[in-house]
């Protein structure tokens, strides 16, 4: 897991929802941002991969944006945002193994066969015959 927490920056702005008088003087909500194409850290293909898996996040200047407002306090929200930006960017990153085609077994196969064979007997047996 790559740690950029160095190139990302923030904002804060006053949080909605609950919170009586703490929401309407207190700016609690941070929103962070990362230019993703400023970054140091990662090479050209990788930015590639983070903007396209991430494009709905992503703005048109390629800054990715996340904002958090759940805590009460700006500096647990900083820390939360912080958290799960790494976390979305190193999730973006992997990439899933390349299933291998298989083919079922002859024994699969054939207690398949067995099975219908023996559900059209069954059904067969309970046809009214004179």
């Amino acid at each position: 897991m790559r740690d950029f927490s160095k190139e990302l920056s923030y904002k804060t702005s006053r949080s909605s929802g609950a919170g009586g008088q703490n929401v309407n003087k207190v700016e609690t909500s941070v929103t962070v941002m990362w230019k993703i194409a400023q970054s140091a850290l990662f090479q050209e293909d990788e930015k590639n991969l983070i903007t396209a898996k991430l494009s709905n996040r992503v703005n048109q200047e390629g800054v990715l944006q996340l904002t958090v407002s759940e805590a009460r306090t700006q500096i647990q929200n900083k820390k939360a945002a912080t958290e799960k930006i790494l976390e979305l960017v190193n999730k973006s990153l992997l990439q899933p193994k390349k299933r291998k085609p298989t083919k079922p077994s002859k024994g699969q196969i054939e207690k398949r066969l067995q099975a219908k064979k023996q559900r059209s007997e069954k059904k067969d047996n309970r046809k009214f015959r004179f």
